[in-house]
């Protein structure tokens, strides 16, 4: 609980075994981010697992050293399993983001039938991490890397710090 507690600014809704807590980065979520799955003891001692201080900036560092080490360019996503309001089960979500947009504006453009489109921003960082969850798994899986091939976007770069909705656009709070 104090470990929760340290990575949380407040606390939004408590639940015998759960506290949904907003983070220091601006997610909502399950205890704030801090799990024990998939963290095993080290001489006997309980463990847990943080979100990265900067997980952009994490994206962005690895991002540079897979291009050092294969000299190719890729994008990086760093994923997490978020619940989500009003709906059963986790997804995969983008918690740090580089090589790619995190959100992609449609806002402006014309849908099939040549409406314009009013609200369509993309979670593109999502999207991706969610099917990257899929492979992945959530449990004994043991495959904390995905490779996926033939992603095209036009949209420029973004960080995923950028899919926290700000406090004065969410209608939640």
């Amino acid at each position: 609980m104090e470990v929760i507690l340290s990575e949380s600014v407040r606390v939004v809704r408590a639940r015998r075994g759960v506290l949904i807590a907003e983070h220091k980065l601006g997610f909502i979520m399950a205890n704030a981010g801090v799990d024990q799955s998939n963290v095993g003891p080290a001489d006997r001692s309980h463990r847990v697992l943080l979100l990265p201080e900067n997980p952009d900036r994490s994206a962005e560092t690895m991002r540079r050293g897979l291009a050092a080490l294969t000299g190719i360019d890729v994008a990086v996503v760093i994923n997490d399993s978020f619940g989500r309001p009003w709906r059963q089960g986790t997804a995969g979500v983008a918690i740090g983001a580089a090589g790619l947009p995190a959100l992609i504006d449609l806002r402006g453009r014309p849908d099939l039938f040549g409406r314009r489109l009013e609200v369509s921003v993309i979670g593109f960082a999502d999207e991706v991490a969610a099917a990257a969850s899929l492979v992945m798994g959530q449990a004994n899986e043991a495959l904390p890397v995905v490779l996926i091939r033939g992603l095209r976007w036009s949209a420029p770069e973004s960080a995923a710090a950028s899919i926290v909705r700000p406090p004065n656009e969410d209608l939640f709070r």
